[in-house]
């Protein structure tokens, strides 16, 4: 009893708030209630701004469901209460996450909710949220299409968005809910190519099909008889580097594809393309196919050679492929058809029985070309007949002697007498075939095969099979005279014996280009489901103005740079080019203390123009995080100004080298008063520490001038003589601190005199730049030139595509940059380099083990080989067991970090902060591989 007034007492307490209790309400049962009405209550207390009338309504909402009650108009609210607070969140992880499950929740009612979410987390300050918010589009757009209009704001709106994590997933948004929205792309299309180097293996697939569409509808057909970047493709194709067996197997489909219009692409790189014996069986018929449409008069005794090998495999399947590649390269190539045909002969007389029948079938073939020529070989594959049992090619056989029966008067018959024994046992192709040879036997030597040719169509007439039947009576009609007998009779003879073209050997892949390369459909040459075919070429260009926007952030010079451009003239006079290198060095320290000297009216100025800068961009979290990075750039920008004036600008032309043979050697460095390499800010720093190295100082001067690697760029076979070769000098370019010198090596191999050696319409990526070198008017035979050139790779390692011409020839080049030659050093104290480092940690920071070998122990040898992997600075530290480098980056002057850090015995850490991701992963690779050659 005493628990009465209690319970009384939390009821009264309850309801004191104003609420009913369903579980106790009689009109809660539905009969008496109405359905406007219901759960109103509990609906204004879950929008309540008070988190106690919020925990209540849900304690109630629970006590429903637990009795069985239909809470299902309450679950929007449930859900806008359980799902804002995590998507305010200050973990950006847990933001995603909710909005990951929140459009997860496939409930129609919900998606206003959706909507609000995904509009909030794509002005997230987060790129992963806003990644996030991009995957949710098409769940919400397969929820409800009447969004459609406010998911393609939402759209526009991420397409400008700059980062690489956004950029693959609102593709894929794109492209599930709007590719006919075109217009979208257009303003974006030229940052998306920029990006595409660096966003994800799965983002790269999606970017790359709707940038294959665009250029479709936006652009004219290129030249089919110029051959683009044929010295970088089939080189990136890396056939036979290819680790995994199912990638090797897609690529070489569409190589194969690509090969049959486009040999000259793949002729240079032939090697790459023999088999091997650990090759699976589909790889090697792959490959076999590439060399076989690869095969021409030049190269024809090269591959026939590869083929007699090949032949001596295990894998009958590859032989019998090896057989047929035989017979169209005899089909291709008329010189070699003698010689393919007598080697086919020879396999005749092989004792595996499936490598005669293949022989047999592709000689068939050859013969129909040249018959009169070949009696002899009809003769001897009659003879095989007791032998051979395929019936394939007990088929061919036949059909051979019947279709030259003419040329074999007098085995003919006799074969014909043996085929009618068996008949009965053969196989119906075969029984075929016998018909066939009696008839036009009948036709031609009636009076030796008369009787044999009706006892042939007597048993025909009774076998079971009914096309068996019917060719037999279908021939009996026509050849045998009878009463009956129609017209057709008269011709019998021109129907067997008519003249029969000969077969055209064609490969499998020739009609495959219709399909786009890479897809499904090509891969099955059949139509999957969901393929959408690639639109027509247009027949006018459409204007091109509409992709003219404003050049992206990493490629444009901001205001800061333009300032130190104009600070920098009175430095870059028209006097120093007389004065030479050393005078430009002696001035360096004067330059360098007015900038200390200036650096606080710099930064107060600096902070003006970037508060200008940002109102041309994003509002929201753009303009937070471009600050960010805005002040994470200042030292390495300014590092760029002294870098820059350390070495002077020198010449650009060229410089013969004599003889060919002679080796690329950059000119050595010129020697710099030790007065000029510290300043004043870089003494103080280096106060009280003792360095493990005394000749440390002068080292940071200049890039490290190991040994140069040098290039191919253009081979002396595919030049017709004219070799060249380039290497990265690792000096600044003149003029423009953002370029990559590459220094060039052009040999004439040749008899004759080369004329008017230059670079012609090159073709850069967009925001890529190259800075051609001089012409060079004439080349005697056996001289070998020296050219330097510059290329802005953008950050980044893709191929500069250009023409290299002559007086009479085009060649097409590319040359791709290591990771660790789009940077340039840097010189920093050691409290700089920790400031720095503490800066670039999270995302940003990429370390690995390393187990250093006995010869690369040595401080000597360690430092040699990472700065011959990479174009860095030493940075001074006061421990014995860690090695420290600093770069930036030539295009954006993104500072790249480089900590190698000793263990016990053989172990080490490496470390690399960069904000460049991709760049850092890259780096650390290249380095890893050098520090255990």
């Amino acid at each position: 009893m005493a628990a009465s007034p209690a319970y009384g007492e939390e009821k009264g307490g309850s309801s004191s708030l104003g609420e009913p209790e369903y579980g106790h309400d009689p009109a809660s049962g539905g009969i008496f209630s109405s359905d406007y009405k219901r759960h109103d209550d509990l609906k204004e207390m879950l929008d309540s701004n008070k988190d106690s009338l919020k925990l209540e309504a849900m304690k109630r909402i629970v006590a429903m469901i637990a009795r069985g009650k239909n809470a299902s108009d309450l679950f929007p609210a449930v859900v806008k209460n359980v799902a804002c607070k995590n998507i305010e969140d200050p973990n950006q992880l847990i933001r995603a996450s909710a909005l990951r499950v929140l459009s997860s929740i496939r409930v129609p009612i919900i998606v206003p909710i959706m909507m609000l979410a995904i509009k909030e987390a794509a002005s997230d300050m987060s790129p992963y949220v806003r990644k996030t918010a991009a995957h949710a589009i098409p769940k919400l757009y397969s929820l409800d299409s009447d969004q459609k209009d406010q998911l393609i704001e939402v759209i526009e709106k991420l397409l400008a968005d700059k980062t690489t994590l956004v950029a693959g997933s609102v593709v894929m948004a794109f492209e599930e809910v709007c590719p006919e929205r075109i217009d979208l792309i257009h303003k974006n299309y030229r940052k998306l190519c920029n990006l595409l180097i660096d966003v994800e293996e799965w983002g790269q697939v999606v970017i790359i099909n709707m940038l294959t569409r665009y250029a479709r509808t936006q652009f004219l057909s290129p030249n089919q008889n110029v051959s683009v970047g044929t010295s970088g493709c089939p080189r990136s194709l890396g056939v036979a580097a290819v680790p995994h067996r199912s990638v090797q197997y897609v690529v070489l489909q569409n190589v194969a594809t690509m090969s049959i219009k486009r040999r000259g692409m793949f002729e240079p790189y032939l090697k790459s393309f023999y088999i091997r014996s650990t090759d699976p069986t589909q790889i090697k018929i792959l490959k076999l196919e590439v060399l076989t449409n690869l095969a021409n008069e030049t190269n024809i005794s090269t591959i026939l050679r590869e083929f007699q090998t090949y032949i001596r495999s295990m894998d009958k399947d590859f032989v019998a492929a090896t057989i047929q590649a035989i017979g169209r390269c005899a089909t291709n190539i008329g010189k070699v058809r003698d010689t393919c045909l007598n080697g086919l002969v020879q396999l005749l007389s092989n004792r595996d029985e499936l490598v005669v029948a293949e022989s047999v079938v592709v000689i068939k073939k050859l013969l129909q070309m040249q018959p009169a020529q070949h009696s002899e070989i009809i003769k001897h594959m009659a003879k095989l007949t007791d032998n051979i049992q395929v019936p394939m090619a007990r088929a061919s056989i036949l059909w051979l002697i019947g279709e030259y029966c003419e040329h074999v008067p007098k085995i003919a018959p006799d074969v014909l007498r043996k085929m009618a024994k068996s008949f009965t046992n053969e196989e119906d192709i075969v029984k075929l075939q016998v018909i066939n040879l009696a008839a036009k036997l009948y036709l031609t030597n009636s009076k030796q095969s008369k009787l044999l040719t009706q006892y042939v169509l007597n048993l025909a007439k009774y076998d079971q099979n009914y096309d068996i039947r019917d060719r037999a009576r279908f021939i009996r009609q026509l050849i045998v005279p009878t009463e009956k007998s129609g017209a057709l009779n008269k011709y019998a003879k021109k129907l067997f014996l008519a003249q029969k073209p000969a077969p055209i050997l064609e490969s499998s892949f020739k009609d495959r280009d219709h399909f786009q390369l890479g897809s499904l459909s090509h891969l099955l040459n059949a139509k999957a489901v969901g393929y959408q075919e690639l639109p027509d070429w247009p027949d006018e260009a459409p204007d091109p103005s509409v992709r003219n926007v404003e050049v992206p952030e990493w490629t444009k010079c901001t205001s800061r740079e333009k300032r130190k451009e104009k600070v920098e003239k009175p430095f870059y006079s028209d006097s120093e080019g007389e004065s030479g290198p050393t005078e430009s060095a002696d001035s360096e320290p004067e330059s360098v203390s007015e900038e200390s000297g200036s650096s606080s009216s710099s930064s107060s100025s600096s902070s003006g123009s970037e508060e200008e800068e940002e109102e041309d961009e994003e509002e929201g979290s753009g303009e937070q995080s471009e600050d960010k990075e805005e002040e994470e750039e200042k030292r390495p920008k300014r590092k760029e100004k002294e870098g820059s004036q350390k070495a002077a600008p020198g010449s650009a032309g060229r410089y013969p080298l004599g003889r060919r043979g002679v080796p690329v050697t950059p000119p050595p460095p010129q020697p710099i008063p030790s007065s000029s390499i510290v300043s004043t800010s870089l003494v103080t720093d280096l106060e009280g520490l003792t360095l493990t190295d005394t000749s440390l100082a002068p080292a940071l001067l200049s890039p490290a001038f190991g040994a140069v690697r040098t290039y191919e760029l253009l081979h002396r076979m595919a030049g017709e003589g004219l070799s060249v070769e380039y290497c990265f000098s690792r000096r600044p370019f003149p003029g423009d601190p953002h370029m990559v010198a590459v220094q060039i090596q052009i040999s004439n191999n040749t008899d004759a005199e080369v004329k008017n050696l230059r670079v012609s319409e090159p073709k850069p990526l967009s925001g890529m730049r190259i800075q051609e070198f001089p012409e060079i008017e004439r080349l005697a035979p056996g001289d070998t030139a020296s050219v330097v050139m510059g290329i802005d790779f953008c950050d980044s390692t893709q191929a500069a595509n250009f023409q290299l011409c002559t007086h009479t020839r085009h060649f097409y080049v590319s040359i791709q940059p290591p990771v660790g030659e789009l940077m340039a050093p840097v010189f920093m104290s050691e409290n700089e380099f920790k400031k720095e480092q503490g800066k670039l940690t999270g995302m940003s920071e990429i370390t690995e083990k390393v187990t250093l070998p006995e010869k690369c122990r040595s401080d000597h040898t360690i430092v040699q080989q990472v700065t011959s992997a990479a174009n860095v600075g030493r940075v001074p530290c006061g421990a014995d067991n860690e090695y420290r480098f600093a770069a930036k980056t030539m295009t954006s002057g993104s500072l790249v970090l480089i900590t190698l850090e000793r263990r016990e015995g053989a172990a080490a850490q490496l470390t690399v902060n960069s904000e460049k991701m991709v760049i850092g992963t890259m780096l650390v690779k290249d380095i890893v591989q050098a520090l255990a050659q």
